[in-house]
């Protein structure tokens, strides 16, 4: 009688009397996982394990973190975009006063953080 593994195609090899299934993992995506891919895989392992242990059985959490990455980048250009536009943070402003500048930058930054941290990371 064949088990499941055997019905649905799996081989295995004998290692010193010992059947070890042959077991080859599907290549992952290529890609750069990234600051915010990582902030996210560490929100799901610590708080939606359930979601992690899944994706991770699936094959699709690389995926979904370069995904994450990819979305909070272009999210934080485009935010911070909006926010100097909004806010006259302007390279005129840097030529004039560069603290005042870079005061204003690193509010942007930190609340644009913030938003994504909020919409894409810790959904």
């Amino acid at each position: 009688m064949k088990s499941i593994f055997e019905e649905k195609g799996g081989t295995y090899t004998e290692i010193n009397g010992v059947m070890i299934p042959n077991l080859v993992l599907d290549p992952q995506p290529e890609g750069d996982i990234g600051i915010w891919g990582w902030r996210r895989k560490r929100y799901l392992k610590e708080h939606r394990k359930g979601t992690y242990n899944r994706m991770l059985m699936e094959g699709t959490i690389t995926q979904h973190l370069i995904n994450i990455n990819e979305e909070a980048m272009d999210m934080r250009d485009r935010l911070v975009e909006q926010f100097q536009e909004a806010e006259s943070v302007s390279e005129e402003l840097k030529r004039r006063d560069q603290m005042a500048w870079v005061g204003a930058m690193n509010s942007i930054y930190n609340r644009v953080d913030e938003i994504i941290l909020h919409d894409l990371i810790y959904t």
